[in-house]
Formats: C-alpha cells, structure tokens, sequence
C-alpha cells in the first residue's frame, strides 16, 4: 500500500489522467487530493468527476472550491460572484450549468461534505495535509500522536486551512522540531515559484532546468512541503504533481497546450 497527495489540478483533467496512469494506484493504496480541483483550466468539471471516482481518495476543499461554495449558496450575492469570476470561475460555472439537475446536485453535494484538512502516517513519519497550510501560531501539542494531531487540526481556522500563504511558508520553523519528531505539513495553495520572495528556506529553486513548477521542501527542518507546481499557469510552465510520501518520489506531468 503507498500514499499519494495531489493538488491543484485547476481544471487540467487530461494532464491529471497522464499523471495518475504513470502512478498506476492501486485498490490499497490512499490517494489525497488537496484542493483547487477547479477554475482556470479547460476541464474543471471533469476533474472534479475523476477525483470523486478515484477509488479510496479523499479530496479537501481549496479556496477554489469555497469561492464556489459561496457563490453557489446564495446567487443573488453580487460580491461571492465577483470573486469566484475574478479568480478564474467562469469555466467552472459554465461546466456546472451544462450538467444535467442530479449531477450537479450530487457533485455540489460531494464537494460540500470534502473536509478541510487530513492526517496520514507513512513510515512512521506523520504528515498533516491542507490545501494552504497551517496557522503555526496555534500552539503544538509536547507530544504528537493521532490524537494530538487531530486535536491541532481542529483548532485552526477553516480560513487559515483553505488560504493561509506568507505566514506559513515565509515562518523559520515548522512543527517538526529541532529533533525531527514532529509532522511534515503538506500543502498547496501557493505556487512553488512564488515562495522565492516568501520562503525563509528552500532546498532547491522552484523552476527546474526544464522551465516548469516543481515542489519544493521549505523551512530549516524541511518540514513543510509545496506540492503545487503550477498548473494554474499553464502549457510551458506549470505541471501536475503526484507525489508518493512513502519514498518521496515525484511523478510530474507537464499541461500541455489545450489542455
């Protein structure tokens, strides 16, 4: 059995088939999605119609989806609308309505009960997983265990969990301690090149030789890591990611043009 976490995919459904044929999961193995399933790219619908199907994944909502959500709860609300179409909404909110009454229905309704933040031991290594991070300011618990990991995670905000960016990336430190002994935060939300005028430690550059996004390891214990290469931005510079916690293999597909 191995582990797999994603995000933001951003609607590049074709790109996100190529990347999970190469991985190849299997029926045991865990599959996390961590958010931005939606808006920017041509297929935001059919992304979020692989990730439900996707047997034994767990999808978290993005700030993608809550700017749906939102708009999607109350229609009349000019402001939730401006947001979600100054964010990229408008192919999504096409997609939907093209969708007959009961899929859309089901998948609104799957997108609503996605929880904000998951928790995976791999190795015996604990990994806490969102789509933007964690406020570090919530106090760590002296001893991490599942129960105390759950507890953290239930004091944050729904609002750092989902948008959360400078003060978790840019902080020194993470969880795991001068010891190594606490969690690894994996995370999206904020694409890698942005981190080189936000992050305190990176442990290589965001752009690989090849031009493209890729993950990078932040802070001086490496204890956080940036899983969202690009995608948002495109053939020619962005990327999907699918990367396996057991061993820290990275599997990348570039978006290709028109997809």
């Amino acid at each position: 059995m191995a582990t797999y976490v994603f995000s933001d995919v951003h609607g590049h459904r074709a790109t996100l088939e190529r990347a999970l044929e190469r991985v190849s999961p299997t029926e045991g193995d865990a599959l996390f999605c961590l958010g931005d399933m939606i808006d920017r790219g041509p297929d935001p619908v059919g992304v979020l119609r692989l990730v439900r199907a996707l047997p034994g994944a767990v999808a978290l909502l993005g700030n993608h989806e809550d700017l749906m959500l939102d708009c999607l709860r109350d229609r009349d609300d000019s402001l939730a609308a401006m947001n979600w179409a100054i964010n990229g909404g408008a192919v999504t909110s096409e997609g939907l309505a093209a969708l007959d009454a009961d899929e859309l229905a089901g998948l609104v309704a799957w997108v609503r009960s996605c929880p904000r933040s998951a928790q995976v031991r791999v190795g015996g290594r604990l990994f806490l997983l969102a789509h933007a991070g964690v406020n570090l300011d919530v106090r760590a618990p002296d001893v991490w265990d599942d129960e105390t990991a759950r507890a953290y995670l239930a004091a944050q905000t729904d609002e750092d969990l989902t948008w959360v960016r400078e003060e978790f990336w840019g902080a020194e430190h993470g969880l795991a301690g001068a010891a190594g002994r606490g969690p690894v935060v994996v995370a999206g939300h904020t694409p890698t090149p942005y981190l080189e005028g936000m992050a305190s430690q990176m442990d290589r550059p965001a752009i690989g030789e090849d031009g493209r996004a890729r993950m990078v390891r932040v802070g001086a214990e490496r204890d956080r890591w940036d899983i969202d290469s690009g995608a948002a931005g495109g053939a020619g510079f962005g990327q999907v990611l699918v990367l396996r916690l057991d061993d820290g293999e990275e599997f990348y597909e570039p978006v290709r043009e028109g997809e």
